[in-house]
Order: C-alpha cells, then sequence, then structure tokens
C-alpha cells in the first residue's frame, strides 16, 4: 500500500476523510474535495468531510465523472483509496443519469440503458400510481403531471434522475443587458457569472435550462438570474426572501436591462402586480388565513406562461412551494444559493425539483481574484457572570442557549471591537430583540427590526450606505438580501442555534468588495463553556468547507467588580 507522509488526506473505507487542517496544502485539498463532498466536523487540528450520494450526484451533474474524483483523492490522500470508498464512489457516481425522463412525441418516458431497471422500479408499489399502462419497450410512459414527484421518489430510492424532457419556452419577452447601468457603470458579465449562464442554459436544443448556480454572497448571483432572464427571452417569476430582496431585483433590473418599469411588477402584501417579470415573495406564496385554509396566492405560478421561475435563496424554499414546483416541471428553473445547506434536510427534493448544481464558484477563490472581500473571521469567547452562570446551569436545555446568547458581558466585548473599527461601516447582528434593544440603546445606533416598516428600513440603509450612520444594529431581517456594499465589520452578538445558513448569509453581509482596502473582518461573540459555544462549532462548518478559519480568541477578562455588575443587569 502507498504510503506519503507529506500528503494532507486521508480517506477512509466508510467514505470519510480526515484533512489536517494545519497542512500546507490544506486549504488547496479543501477545495479540491468540496467538489464531492461535504465538511462534517472540526475537532482540533482534523477536519472530517463526509462523501454521501447526494455530494457525488452533485458532483456527477457538473460534469465529474468518478475516474476524476479519485485522481484528487490519490493527489492529496496519504494511502491509497480503500476499495469499499473506490466502490461507493463509482456506484454512486454511475447511478445519475442512469435513469432519464425525455420526451417521446407527446408521451413522457423512463429510460434507462441497464437491463432489467425498469422491470425492477416498475415493481415498486409506490411508484405504480405514476405510470401509464401500455407497451414499455421503449420507456415506461409517465403521466406529465407526475414528472416532479417521481424524482422525488426515485431519489429516495437511490436512483436520481437526469431530467432531459426538455421545456416550454413560454411567453416571449425581448430583453437586453446594457453595456452600462443607471448608475453610469459600464457593465460586463464577469467571467464566472458568465460561466453560471452557460452552465444553466447554452442555447443549444432544448435541454438545457434547471439547476443551482452557487456563488457566495456579494459575488452578483442577482446579475446572473438576469443575464439568464436575457438568454432566454421570456416571461419571468422571480421568487425571494423578503420585500427588501424584491426591490432590489427589481432596481437591478431597471438598472441593467432595457426593460420599461411597466413590464417589471411586485406582487406582496401592498401590491398585487402580474407582469412580464413578476417578483413576489416566499412569504406571500405560503400565506393562508386559517391554518385549514389553502393557500392564497399560490395560483400565482399559473397566472402567466412563464418560461423560467427563478428561486433566490433556494435553501430557504418552503415545503407549500416545493410542492408547487413539483407541478411546473416542463417550466425552466434556476436557483440560486450561497449555499446547497438546508438545516431541514431536504437538499434531496431541490436537486429533484429546482434541478441539481450546475455551477459552484469558491469563496476564496473569488477572494484570491477580488471579486468578494477578504475577510477575517475571530471568535470571542466571552466569559459569564457568576450570577448569570448559576441561572444557566439551572435552565432547562432551550434556555440555556439564549441565556448563553444574552450574556450581558458581550455588551463591553462588543464597545472593544466597535472602538478597534471606529472608522468602519460595522453592522451588529443578533438574534434576540430584547438584547439589540438594549444594545441600540447604549450605543445610541439605530435598530432595524422586522416590526419596522419597510420605508423605513430603506432609510436607514441608504443613510448607512451614505456613511450618515456608522453603526447599524440589525434583526434577522438583515441575514438576507440587503445591498450594503460598504459593510465592511459585522459583529453576531447570537444567532439561531447551529444554523450554518445563518452563519454564511451573516459573513454575506459584508463580501462586496471594497474600493481601497479589499478587507472585511467577521466576529462573533460566543459565551464561553456553554452551549453557545458547541453550536458554534456547527455553525461555521460550511464557512470552514469553503475555506474560511475562524481565530479562537478568550476575550480580556474584566474586574470582578464589571462581572458582578453584569451579574446584576
Amino acid at each position: 500500500m502507498r504510503y506519503d507522509p507529506q500528503r494532507p488526506l486521508v480517506v477512509q473505507s466508510d467514505s470519510t476523510m480526515l484533512l489536517e487542517a494545519d497542512h500546507a496544502l490544506s486549504e488547496e485539498t479543501a477545495a479540491s474535495i468540496s467538489r464531492f463532498a461535504e465538511l462534517v466536523k472540526t475537532p482540533g487540528h482534523i477536519h472530517t468531510y463526509r462523501m454521501t450520494p447526494l455530494s457525488l450526484w452533485n458532483a456527477a451533474s457538473s460534469g465529474m465523472d468518478a475516474e476524476q474524483i479519485l485522481d484528487v483523492l490519490n493527489q492529496y490522500g496519504k494511502f491509497d483509496v480503500p476499495l469499499q470508498a473506490r466502490q461507493n464512489i463509482i456506484h454512486f457516481v454511475s447511478r445519475y443519469g442512469l435513469v432519464k425522463l425525455r420526451l417521446d412525441g407527446q408521451k413522457l418516458l423512463l429510460v434507462s440503458d441497464e437491463p432489467g431497471l425498469l422491470d425492477k422500479l416498475a415493481g415498486y408499489k409506490s411508484l405504480q400510481t405514476y405510470f401509464i399502462g401500455g407497451d414499455a419497450s421503449e420507456g415506461l410512459e409517465v403521466a406529465a403531471a407526475y414528472r416532479g414527484m417521481i424524482k422525488q421518489d426515485l431519489i429516495r430510492l437511490g436512483f436520481p434522475v437526469q431530467d432531459v424532457a426538455g421545456y416550454h419556452h413560454g411567453e416571449r419577452l425581448p430583453i437586453r443587458l446594457k453595456d452600462v447601468s443607471a448608475s453610469g457603470d459600464s457593465f460586463i458579465l464577469r467571467d464566472y457569472q458568465k460561466a453560471a449562464v452557460d452552465a444553466f442554459y447554452d442555447g443549444i436544443g432544448q435541454h438545457g435550462g434547471s439547476g443551482v448556480v452557487v456563488l457566495p454572497c456579494g459575488a452578483g448571483k442577482t446579475v446572473v438570474g438576469i443575464a439568464a432572464l436575457a438568454r432566454l427571452q421570456c416571461a419571468a417569476l422571480i421568487l425571494t426572501t423578503n420585500v427588501a430582496s424584491v426591490r432590489q431585483w427589481k432596481r437591478e433590473l431597471l438598472s441593467k436591462t432595457d426593460l420599461d418599469e411597466e413590464l417589471v411588477g411586485e406582487y406582496g402584501g401592498s401590491r398585487k402586480e402580474v407582469r412580464p417579470v413578476t417578483i413576489a415573495t416566499y412569504q406571500i406564496l405560503t400565506h393562508r388565513h386559517r391554518k385549514e385554509d389553502g393557500f392564497s396566492h399560490m395560483s400565482l405560478f399559473s397566472e402567466r406562461d412563464w418560461g423560467l421561475i427563478v428561486y433566490d435563496e433556494v435553501h430557504l424554499l418552503p415545503a407549500p412551494v416545493f410542492r408547487a414546483t413539483a407541478d411546473i416541471q416542463a417550466t425552466r428553473r434556476l436557483g440560486l444559493t450561497a449555499t446547497l445547506v438546508r438545516e431541514d434536510g431536504r437538499e434531496e427534493d431541490v436537486f429533484s425539483l429546482v434541478g441539481p448544481k450546475l455551477y459552484e464558484a469558491g469563496w476564496k477563490d473569488l477572494e484570491h481574484k477580488g471579486w468578494v472581500s477578504k475577510v477575517q473571521c475571530t471568535e470571542l469567547r466571552v466569559p459569564m457572570p457568576e450570577r448569570i452562570r448559576e441561572s444557566y446551569v439551572r435552565a432547562e436545555s432551550r434556555s440555556k442557549h439564549r441565556i448563553a446568547g444574552e450574556n450581558p458581558l458581550k455588551l463591553q466585548v462588543l464597545r472593544d471591537v466597535l472602538e478597534q473599527h471606529r472608522d468602519d461601516q460595522t453592522l451588529v447582528i443578533g438574534q434576540y430583540l430584547d438584547q439589540l434593544k438594549r444594545i441600540s440603546a447604549d450605543l445610541n445606533a439605530p435598530m432595524i427590526s422586522g416590526e419596522m416598516p419597510h420605508e423605513e428600513r430603506d432609510g436607514l440603509y441608504a443613510r448607512f450606505n451614505r456613511g450618515e450612520i456608522r453603526t447599524l444594529v440589525v434583526s434577522k431581517v438583515a441575514n438576507f438580501a440587503i445591498d450594503l456594499p460598504d459593510a465592511r465589520v459585522a459583529i453576531q452578538v447570537s444567532g439561531s442555534f447551529g444554523s450554518r445558513q445563518e452563519e454564511a448569509q451573516r459573513l454575506g453581509r459584508i463580501l462586496r468588495p471594497k474600493l481601497e482596502d479589499n478587507r472585511a473582518f467577521f466576529y462573533s461573540l460566543v459565551s464561553d463553556d456553554t452551549r453557545e459555544q458547541e453550536f458554534s462549532v456547527h455553525r461555521q462548518l460550511f464557512l470552514l468547507e469553503q475555506g474560511y478559519r475562524y481565530e479562537i480568541r478568550k476575550a480580556e477578562a474584566l474586574q470582578a467588580a464589571e462581572m458582578e455588575e453584569g451579574g446584576a443587569t
């Protein structure tokens, strides 16, 4: 067996991999294996990755074959790839495309070149509802209405479907990208943005046009969506996370394309405009008057002959929208996200119903090229006052997280960090409104939460962008889709348990490239020796996978009097 101690990776028989985090080739290796594996845990100096069926299918869908994956493992591995791991890679990669959906005239057929496989699938009771009887010599005919559902069920059986049945064009909409944006700046697609659009749809044939593009926050995912729309020249429904994002999409569309404002509609609480390009929130789609009622606005999917559905922040797609998406598989679908991680474990449904990962640009790669800021990540461990510690010890499990999150001594550490960055535009982000209100009052800094009307929020964002406000305190509403290009510092004072999504989104608020010194700083304040510390390890997994590293420091000890004063707060 080959052994090379100079290499950083150990591949194990169970398809897990151990990477030496301090090795000179660690970052390079992590970038290579993250194309087909996911980071599981990061204790000490060893990071553990796992190759899962879904991670291998996503790699296969983006063009990697088993031989290329094995080449990477042999390049960085200390030992030969174990036989069991090798067999798993070959087995699961070969499963992608083993069954396909294609059109034969007006018939939707499930086909396979694997002898006997269709007979095996036809024998599954869970699939029989989807098939139409008749001659199966050319394939199993599937009722068109079940195109989405059969893909969901087949992937759960271990057979990811390659859908080449094509898509209809939808209502035609002439649209052209401008060379100069509304702000007067020259506008041209960056190389990775063009590559993402090409991966989504190359115009050669009818099969391209369903899948997910993964780009860091601040890298221009909105631009990719707009460019895909310009490539397709069709009516589009754009679904996103909140009203601020709706307005951002509209501004970008009007700034960077020749669309007339009358052709772009907002569909939300106060406006219900259905136009050739319509932008709506997931919240309005899932609205219902009572729990037992149907969804009031899900009919938006059929209001026009859409040629493209864009799912912004696709990792947040609500379950009811999955069900609607299963019904529109003949419409092209583009998912945009910074991370394929879903906290509800429904990554397979994204793969089946929106599409596989078609393109991903590495966060650190874009950082090296200057397209996103170079971020220094620091976790500050904050001591806890004795009286608060006593309450923490007695508390129930769920309450412990909040007590640790609202640790009053974080306020002094926050002040210290702000003093270090007194000349920088800074966001203070947290989970708990009471905590944020105290911080806002103490710092004499404005606070934005979901309770604030959108017009007031927009006004504060504008003042922040103009430099009139140096420090802005924000709740979870700032996790997604706000355009604050000059924000250089983000200080996280509390978070949603172990949410990897949230950690990535919050860091994303400061990733937009800076004009002069292209650096940014992300701080996470964590109560020392608490469950919050445990959750922070999990929160950081996705960013560690992208090549970021957290420097962990103890916040300087405070005077005993301050400790007691904090305990009495």
